[in-house]
């Protein structure tokens, strides 16, 4: 597994303004990369709770930062039980999310995230709960793989590469990453492949999105962490395309409009040059942050 990378790292810390005796709440901590910067940040006495859909991130990011003791506390589930997982935790004095995939889960060939090397078709973030992406792709009809390709991959071939996934599982299962790939690849006419990605990225995505229904839940989700706010207290996400990036731009723009929340980039702030040449994969990351508006203003 290649070292972890934290994106928008310096950008999100500057945005959250972590404090000594200050408390953060870290939705999708993964390898504890922005956890890590925040308790370096806020020492020596802020804390950070740290939640994951991945237990076998937390094990190791447990393990990693270790050395900070009771000041970080990990909790395994998802985001869409924000408030369970909280309890009395709060109220924040910053929020994370930093959504999509981790570099754990996109490295290591078991988890059959990558197109980039062959490994067991499975794509869970929780590996302990769910269908595998292969169970997916073989239940589904072709007119619902079309449909989720399209509308979460954002992907124009989406009903010919339904089409071929539907005519290779009929000679038999698609069981590793490297099937499927071959399958998208031979079903987009090779000289309109996509110029800067590979050509089953999109499908990747979709399938991956659809297995963890990572989108289901995240407007409620941030709603429930800028209600965790504190007063001056801010939230931060860090999205990878456009379907979560939208959901976070409609929900806080609402919340805006409805009062008590001040959105903070009006545009979403997008890695600079160096930071792309040291990690291609921050290419598509957009962060946005909203602040808690104190109780008078909110009031008035």
């Amino acid at each position: 597994m290649s070292a972890h990378v934290p994106v928008l790292q310096e950008e999100a810390i500057a945005l959250l303004r972590p404090r000594p005796a200050g408390r953060y709440l870290d939705a999708t901590v993964g390898l504890g990369g922005h956890t890590e910067a925040i308790l370096r940040a806020s020492a020596p006495s802020g804390r950070v709770l740290g939640l994951d859909r991945d237990a076998e991130a937390l094990a190791l990011t447990g393990q990693r930062l270790a050395a900070f003791g009771d000041r970080l506390v990990l909790r395994h589930g998802r985001y869409e039980a924000l408030v369970e997982l909280v309890g009395s935790a709060g109220p924040f004095d910053g929020v994370l999310f930093d959504l999509g995939a981790s570099s754990l889960q996109l490295d290591a060939a078991d988890r059959g995230f990558s197109f980039t090397q062959s490994g067991p078709l499975d794509m869970r973030m929780d590996r302990g709960t769910g269908a595998t992406a292969a169970e997916l792709l073989d239940r589904s009809s072709e007119r619902e793989l079309a449909d989720l390709i399209f509308e979460w991959g954002e992907e124009r071939w989406s009903r010919r590469i339904a089409r071929g996934i539907v005519t290779a599982r009929h000679e038999r299962p698609l069981a590793t990453t490297a099937d499927l790939a071959a399958v998208v690849a031979r079903s987009i006419p090779r000289r309109l492949w996509p110029r800067h990605i590979h050509p089953a990225t999109r499908t990747f995505q979709a399938i991956r999105i659809a297995v963890n229904r990572e989108l289901v839940g995240l407007g409620p989700a941030l709603e429930d962490a800028t209600r965790l706010l504190a007063p001056g207290g801010r939230s931060v996400v860090i999205s990878f395309h456009s379907l979560e990036d939208r959901i976070v731009k409609q929900t806080w723009r609402r919340l805006e409009a409805e009062g008590g929340v001040r959105v903070l980039t009006k545009r979403p702030v997008t890695p600079g040059e160096a930071e792309l040449s040291a990690n291609p994969r921050s290419r598509s990351a957009k962060l946005r942050a909203v602040e808690r508006l104190p109780a008078a203003r909110e009031a008035a």
